[in-house]
């Protein structure tokens, strides 16, 4: 009998489940539709989780969030047409910020393709922007092949979102079954190891260094490489800060991280990046939030940069010593450079760098991370203090964007990776509340909290349903002011005062809203509120809505201004 006579026949949708379950898929998110509906009944006879969301903006930002806490691909799964397309502002979010996933959207018959079918849209040429890679199956004989490809693709190299577009016939089509088979691409070879030249380059420029600041992206979190990082750092006392993406890296407490860098970084940070004579990048991509104005960004210092992307290095600022490799693997070989390299004293070197450190500590001192206090007026800062405090820093904390994204980022001090979920390239609003379900549904004995902005929270708010329905315990921290408050600070600084659009003036109850849902609603009004609201909500296994009613127009500082360099900021 023929080797091909003896592989399994299935339908088209059986083979998806099966290779889904090949590739270790244990949950899913998506909404059904008349392009899946095969898929959906294929999935019925399977281990697999699929996660009803409400809205498929939310199933692609909840995958997106498992990817983040786990490290796995995350798996959203969409019907064609208008499915497809609400899924694009997540797919977005993701390639921003570089999250592996996969992305199965349905699409008409393949002979209907072309015609203006209903719930036809071309969502590969939609989405061609916005994904790693993105595929149209259009042979059953490359189903299963495609889809492979498409976990491979995610999941190495810099990471990203990959779309497979799955026409209706296909899936309900016959097909054989293929053999798993290594999976090799000529013209897809990502550079892991790093050349060994470049080490020795970027280790003898640190030692030549007495100013020195490790910046850390999204990179070392996505590579596991925090451990390296931390070795790295402590061994020769290196003063460590961190993107948005990138916090969790490295432990926020230690006292060698200077927090976040950039537009609403500490003050500490930013002196520090620009006085250094050696920055370090690992991770990072120079971002524009980072950078402020250009010219002026770091020009004092020589820069290693560390990428697994080649394209990402001296793409927004040209860079002394660039070494393209995985974070992890070149963090270890820099380490193993200076533990085997003749003639080295590790605790002399790291002597070199004490008086900068004296500097950093007294910039920390002089402008720590601060607000002002006003009585019984509940600060927004003090929200996240505690909410840090009470959960003793242990929660998986995601975020809507805005102020409250910049609150948290500055006042929950991360000390592990994984465990800070934010939109950072695209700066989704909406965001939060899916990202806390996807996370609650890979670690359903975690605490998870969504930190969101009464503005931001209701851009998906109907994904309550979903958390109520799958008995996620998610807690939601509304910092509450009736505006939309980053734009309000901008029209406040820069704008006179002239709130165009940005003033709230019919906001839900929002306590009345959880229980409508099913969920506990809390209040607090004042600041000797917050305490006793934050526990009660800590203590219940409900889904929890905590409302704070904020000082209406706190602002976020330091802020550094559009344009200017980040040594012009803001302060409070």
């Amino acid at each position: 009998m023929k080797e091909e006579e003896l592989m399994v026949k299935m339908t088209g949708s059986q083979a998806i489940v099966k290779c889904l379950q090949e590739e270790g898929v244990k949950t899913i998110f998506g909404y059904p539709g008349g392009a899946v509906i095969d898929l959906f009944d294929a999935l019925m006879d399977s281990d697999i989780t699929n996660v009803l969301v409400r809205h498929e903006q939310g199933a692609v930002h909840a995958a997106d969030s498992f990817s983040r806490v786990t490290g796995e691909v995350g798996v959203a799964l969409l019907t064609s047409g208008p499915g497809a397309t609400n899924g694009v502002t997540g797919i977005a979010t993701a390639y921003c910020d570089s999250i592996p996933m996969v992305i199965l959207t349905g699409q008409v018959p393949r002979s209907l393709i072309g015609n203006d079918a209903f719930q036809e849209v071309d969502i590969v040429g939609i989405t061609r922007p916005c994904t790693k890679h993105n595929y149209l199956v259009s042979n059953k004989e490359d189903l299963v092949p495609v889809l492979r490809e498409a976990f491979y693709i995610a999941r190495t190299g810099r990471p990203g979102p990959v779309l497979v577009d799955l026409p209706k016939d296909l899936m309900a089509g016959q097909l054989t079954y293929p053999e798993q088979k290594p999976i090799r691409m000529q013209n897809y070879q990502p550079t892991y190891e790093p050349h060994i030249g470049q080490i020795a380059k970027a280790c003898k420029q640190i030692l030549k260094s007495r100013k020195p600041v490790l910046y850390v992206g999204g990179g070392v979190i996505l590579s596991d490489a925090h451990k390296a990082l931390e070795e790295l750092a402590i061994n020769l006392n290196i003063p460590v800060t961190m993107t948005l993406m990138g916090l969790g890296a490295f432990p926020g407490s230690h006292p060698l991280s200077m927090g976040m860098l950039g537009m609403h970084g500490s003050y500490t940070a930013n002196m520090a990046v620009a006085q250094s004579d050696l920055l370090i990048a690992v991770g990072a991509r120079f971002d524009d939030r980072v950078t402020g104005k250009l010219e002026e960004f770091a020009c004092n210092a020589k820069i290693i940069h560390i990428d697994i992307d080649p394209t990402s290095i001296s793409k927004n600022v040209k860079v002394d010593i660039p070494i393209v490799a995985d974070c992890q693997y070149a963090l270890t070989a820099i380490n193993s450079w200076f533990s085997k390299e003749p003639g080295i004293n590790i605790k002399e070197e790291a002597a070199q760098h004490e008086a900068w450190l004296e500097t950093i500590r007294e910039w920390s001192a002089k402008y720590p991370m601060t607000y002002k206090e006003e009585g019984e007026l509940i600060k927004p800062q003090y929200v996240i203090e505690m909410l840090d405090k009470l959960t003793g820093g242990n929660a998986i904390i995601t975020t809507e964007v805005g102020q409250n994204q910049m609150w948290t980022a500055q006042f929950f001090k991360f000390n592990k990776p994984r465990h800070f979920v934010t939109s950072g390239g695209l700066g989704t609003m909406g965001f939060g509340l899916p990202a806390a379900i996807g996370a609650q549904m890979a670690f359903p004995d975690r605490l998870v909290i969504d930190v969101a902005g009464d503005g931001s929270i209701q851009m998906n708010i109907q994904e309550l349903a979903t958390a109520k329905q799958y008995n996620c315990p998610v807690k939601i921290a509304i910092l509450n002011n009736s505006y939309l408050g980053m734009v309000r600070q901008w029209q406040e600084l820069f704008y006179d005062k002239r709130y165009a659009s940005t003033v709230m003036e019919v906001t839900p109850d929002f306590v009345k809203l959880a229980e409508a849902y099913g969920a506990v609603g809390l209040r607090a009004t004042k600041k000797s509120e917050v305490v006793p609201v934050i526990e009660k909500a800590l203590a219940s296994n409900n889904v929890v809505i905590m409302d704070f009613s904020i000082a209406r127009e706190e602002n976020v500082y330091p802020m550094v201004p559009a344009g200017k360099a980040t040594t012009e900021m803001l302060l409070v």
